[in-house]
């Protein structure tokens, strides 16, 4: 924790440098600065000089400091190092949190044990660390850069799985065409494969262009605008709910197809994996190393082992091909039914962009890593693919509704011997694992839309394991209600799949057309040309998919997206309207005649020696919480005032920004004549270096501690401040002062925070302790 007693910085803070998963505190523009300045001046017209309200506190604001980067260290192991965060220690030779920095023995930091919030029950609370695990501080998550041979599988995973259904879901429409529609399955699967080479060659120009990672939002919003990137974020976040619905029906049918008996139990299997997913990711276990890397690398095994020995298989017959089963034409062989089977068929591309996305992880040269990286993604991808439709074609193996085609496949190739699990094992694992992928693309794209404004701000906050978890459970939920709407058929989700893959690819390559067009510099027409022709092609497919499959569930997808840009733009409309009420206005100050300064509070009779501004020693019974309520009521500090002389103020002002709401708040404490603290709590160095930026602006007229919090939390860290500070000086009544954003209509109303509630029901055991609000209505 530190004040605003030193020097201004002159380091400037950018949106770069916040806490992952935070919205970082806007900076504010010229005229903003000029009204700040402004009303700083009339403050100090008004208002006595910060030194006569420092002097006037009855209490020390320093309690203690924040380990130093330099006690951070390491773990061996893994991605995340083990961190002292803020809060009371573990141990009785630690020094206690209320002594204040500096007054330690010297020796090596001592272990300190992670905060407890008290507006949680202590039984819900353990229950969440025993589930979640303990939390981890946002210094805790360690850049780890991935060598090309790791992020091949980490990355791929998506797009190769996606061979387990995507031939099996063009088959499956062709067939209703009887033996005539299964003749144009080679066309139609070097048609898409040639889609395949098209769409990698556009990303290979996409990565080039995005060194620091471009996904479909980023680089539709900055060349297109506001609702194509709303679209393609749209299309991106219907994908990744599809893509966990699918790959887990996709999972669980191979795992039924082995073992015919738990056919019946395929919704329940597959809500289980889904749960079992939730946890893992809401404890935030990533994909690192070989651990996540050994799914994908079997996968590839077993399907090029099954190829090999379809085709050796093949060549036994000098390719003559089997025949298949007769089959009974349900639909007549037309333009449409073809153009079902061809969009169905190119759901094998999704995942295809997650390279694009993640090209900071790889290790430098990163934009070249992740081109070759690409490169080697869509040659397997091709190389399965187009191996997968030729085993179909001379094996004569048609799509059943029992068993899986490469459970088929396997079968005519390794028997029911250990090739043929192993063969299923992998390709259930890749397809869970595929499924995990969503989990952490997901709560990033809707983090973005947060940070922007166009979703709810708890969406931009990483929980305690360094995971958007309210957007893993947004996920969760989501992906299990679409999974049990559709009995958990793989064969009824394919419709709505491709809409959202191809909207995104569609909206991603055409703004990369755009780029290049403004940017014209070296092979930009080469560059040009690739992703012109990408955007052609997926808009081709997206079309074909929005027509033929349009009642076989693509409306639901084509819905979906008119609904995310209705509420995502309504969303950004209010924060507008928010922000615009908020902003400082110089014409609304209102200044009193009088000058306001603080009146002094003195301790009572019985609690001489407190700690305080003054330096007079702190008595022992404070500085031991253990001891501090059978101290208090020694003491007589119970709540037994009677009359108005017998009540000693302090004033708590938390405060996230200098907006109107805030000022107003200040203003409303410093006009009742007692002692104010004010308290920021900054989810890290950068945004507290910001925010102590303006407030100096400002002018510095009332006391300011910053307190740091490692867990990314504002509601905890705020909470054991104010009881520690109510340790120390038990006498005061401590009354916390809030700004209240209350807006006019109630379905906004989720869009803010419920600071106050929370603080008030977490503060409700503490004696002599008032939270109250100032409301801004807007």
């Amino acid at each position: 924790m530190s004040g605003t007693r030193g020097k201004k910085s002159n380091t400037k803070s950018t949106r770069s440098a916040a806490v992952p998963g935070s919205k970082p505190l806007r900076e504010l523009d010229a005229q903003q600065l000029r009204v700040l300045r402004s009303v700083g001046r009339e403050w100090r017209r008004v208002s006595a000089e910060p030194d006569v309200w420092r002097r006037a506190l009855p209490v020390d604001p320093d309690l203690g400091s924040l380990p130093t980067p330099a006690q951070i260290t390491p773990a061996r192991f893994g991605r995340v190092v083990p961190v002292s965060p803020f809060g009371p220690t573990a141990s009785s030779a630690a020094p206690s949190p209320l002594a204040p920095a500096g007054t330690a023995e010297e020796g090596p930091p001592a272990p300190v044990a992670e905060p407890r919030p008290v507006d949680r029950p202590r039984a819900v609370y353990r229950l969440r660390r025993l589930l979640l695990g303990p939390a981890l501080a946002s210094t805790a998550l360690a850049r780890e850069r991935m060598r090309k041979l790791v992020a091949l599988p980490v990355l791929s995973a998506d797009a190769l799985s996606s061979v387990a259904y995507g031939p099996e879901a063009m088959l499956a429409v062709l067939v209703l065409a009887g033996t005539a529609g299964l003749g144009y399955s080679i066309p139609i699967a070097a048609t898409i494969v040639f889609l395949m080479l098209a769409i990698g060659v556009s990303y290979r120009q996409t990565i080039r262009a995005y060194p620091r990672g471009g996904g479909s939002y980023i680089v539709a919003s900055d060349n297109l605008g506001l609702f194509p990137g709303l679209a393609a974020a749209a299309g991106l976040m219907t994908d990744y709910i599809l893509t966990v619905a699918v790959s887990i029906s996709a999972g669980v049918a191979a795992i039924t197809s082995a073992v015919p008996s738990l056919a019946s139990s395929n919704v329940l299997i597959g809500v289980l994996a889904i749960l079992v997913l939730l946890a893992c990711n809401l404890r935030g276990i990533r994909q690192a190393g070989a651990i996540f890397a050994a799914p994908t690398y079997a996968f590839v095994i077993a399907m090029l082992a099954l190829i090999v020995a379809g085709l050796v298989d093949a060549a036994g017959r000098d390719f003559h091909t089997v025949p298949h089963p007769p089959v009974n034409a349900t639909e007549g062989l037309g333009i449409l039914l073809v153009m079902r089977a061809f969009a169905s068929g190119a759901t094998a591309m999704t995942g295809i962009e997650a390279i694009s996305n993640a090209v900071p992880a790889f290790k430098p040269v990163e934009w070249r890593n992740a081109r070759t990286t690409l490169s080697w993604m869509v040659g397997l991808l091709v190389v399965l693919f187009a191996g997968i439709i030729a085993l179909v074609h001379f094996s004569g193996v048609l799509p059943r509704s029992q068993e899986t085609v490469l459970s088929q496949l396997a079968h005519l190739s390794f028997g029911s011997g250990p090739m043929y699990v192993f063969t299923q094992a992998a390709t259930a694992a890749v397809l869970l694992l595929a499924a995990n992928t969503a989990f952490n693309d997901f709560p990033r794209v809707l983090s973005l839309l947060a940070r922007d404004d166009h979703a709810p701000r708890l969406f931009a906050r990483m929980g305690d394991r360094l995971a958007f978890s309210n957007g893993i459970i947004l996920l969760s939920v989501a992906a299990g209600l679409v999974y049990v709407a559709f009995d958990g058929r793989t064969a009824a989700l394919i419709p709505l799949y491709a809409v959202g893959v191809f909207l995104a690819f569609t909206l991603s390559q055409a703004g990369m057309v755009v780029h290049w067009w403004r940017l014209r510099d070296r092979h930009w027409r080469k560059s040009l040309l690739f992703n012109a022709t990408g955007s052609l092609l997926s808009a081709i497919v997206l079309i074909t998919a929005g027509i033929t499959k349009f009642t076989e569930g693509a409306w639901v997808a084509l819905v979906a997206v008119a609904l995310f840009l209705v509420v995502t733009t309504r969303i950004r409309r209010h924060y507008d309207t928010v922000a615009a009420a908020l902003r400082l206005q110089r014409h609304a100050i209102e200044l009193p005649h009088h000058t306001i300064t603080p009146r002094a509070v003195v301790p009572p009779k019985g609690v001489e020696g407190v700690e305080g501004v003054d330096g007079s020693p702190a008595s022992r019974e404070l500085r031991d919480p253990r001891a501090f309520h059978e101290a208090e009521r020694a003491r007589g500090a119970e709540e037994a005032e009677e009359v108005p002389e017998e009540i000693r103020h302090l004033s708590l002002v938390p405060i996230q920004t200098l907006d109107r709401a805030g000022m107003r708040a200040l203003a409303y404490a410093a006009s009742l004549q007692q002692p104010v603290l004010v308290i920021h709590v900054s989810t890290g160095a950068a945004e507290a270096e910001r925010f102590r930026d303006q407030w100096l602006l400002w002018g510095d007229h009332l006391p300011l501690q910053e307190l740091v919090s490692p867990y990314r939390a504002v509601i905890a860290p705020l909470v054991n401040y104010i009881e520690a500070l109510h340790h120390q000086r038990p006498d005061l009544t401590l009354t916390v002062i809030l700004p209240e954003i209350v807006v006019s209509q109630r379905r906004y109303s989720a869009l803010h925070s419920r600071t106050a509630p929370r603080l008030r029901r977490a503060l409700r055991p503490l004696r002599k302790v008032v939270v109250t609000t100032v409301p801004f209505h807007v």
